[in-house]
């Protein structure tokens, strides 16, 4: 059974910086909406060629799927600012103000650690597919360095977005997890 959360988007108050990573989460948000449009369409006009025109499709499954991987990892960075992600606020509800910001800087800490650890390693394989010219094993045979491009791209404005919420936390900018005091 799912509940209302009580967390609101992350507040950028007049921090440049805040605001930039705000503004890059949001139009990573659009981009990846737009992904997951583009993707419908396509599956659309899939299954008219297949089964009203009775043809084959050659290209139209591998970008679906290319599309809707990017769009998750695109999509990100919007929806850890919109607080989206899956979230068990029972723990921090109950602690006091001062011990929630401590496990808010802490879990923050740790999500950058890990995001950079995957944005690392992303850009690693994006770079290796680039640099060794690899193409997919299909009639379409797409350059894979194309669509390897969501990891990086996706995980570094998420790792942003993870930086400007600590940033935000730390200088009191924003409540840690959202959660203002009632």
């Amino acid at each position: 059974m799912a509940g209302h959360s009580s967390a609101v988007p992350a507040q950028v108050g007049s921090n440049r910086f805040l605001r930039v990573a705000a503004g890059l989460s949001t139009l990573a948000g659009w981009i990846s909406a737009g992904m997951i449009v583009a993707a419908v369409a396509i599956t659309c006009q899939m299954i008219v060629v297949r089964f009203v025109l009775n043809g084959s499709t050659i290209w139209q499954t591998e970008a679906v799927i290319y599309l809707v991987i990017s769009a998750t990892l695109i999509g990100l960075p919007y929806v850890q600012r919109l607080r989206g992600h899956v979230n068990v606020d029972l723990v921090p509800l109950s602690l006091p103000k001062r011990a929630r910001k401590v496990l808010a800087v802490f879990t923050l800490s740790l999500s950058i650690a890990i995001v950079a650890l995957m944005l690392w390693y992303g850009y690693d394989y994006w770079h290796f597919a680039w640099a060794r010219g690899w193409t997919s094993d299909t009639v379409w045979g797409v350059r894979l360095w194309i669509p390897y491009l969501a990891l990086p791209v996706g995980f570094g404005l998420f790792l942003l977005q993870l930086v400007a919420d600590l940033v935000a936390v730390i200088l009191g900018i924003d409540a840690p997890f959202g959660l203002e005091d009632s």
